[in-house]
């Protein structure tokens, strides 16, 4: 019985604030699908298509890998930005010799800041604090 599915070359997770891209390389085309959508359908704009494109351009290889990506929680922004890490680990795991490119480029820091937690006390709100009686 021959394989129709073509052969993972790499895979990789990418988090950011509370979203998580767990992402699938292949060899192929550069077709890339997120959620069973082309890339651009689910990301579409221009800024977050050239932010997208930016572990493929920064070791050129663009064209040369194709990618299944699955990705949830979070917004759209948390979304793209977890995406783009666990495209530039994957293609790490690929081939070490993108390494120090994809971290010259800081495309493999791991941004950590966090929604800070709501406080008990102040309104409602984290950093929120109530308001003092004048008289």
């Amino acid at each position: 019985m021959a394989s129709t599915s073509p052969k993972i070359i790499a895979t990789a997770i990418g988090r950011r604030k509370t979203s998580v891209a767990s992402v699938r390389l292949f060899s192929g085309k550069g077709e890339t699908t997120v959620n069973g959508k082309l890339i651009s359908q689910y990301f579409p704009g221009v800024i977050a298509q050239t932010h997208l494109q930016l572990p493929f351009q920064t070791v050129e290889v663009s064209g040369k890998y194709s990618a299944s990506v699955k990705v949830s929680g979070g917004g759209p922004r948390g979304q793209l930005d977890a995406v783009v890490l666990s495209l530039a680990r994957a293609l790490v795991a690929a081939n070490a010799k993108f390494k120090p490119a994809l971290r010259l480029a800081g495309l493999l820091t791991r941004d950590p800041r966090e929604r800070q937690r709501r406080m008990v006390g102040m309104g409602g709100k984290s950093r929120r604090r109530k308001q003092s009686p004048k008289r």
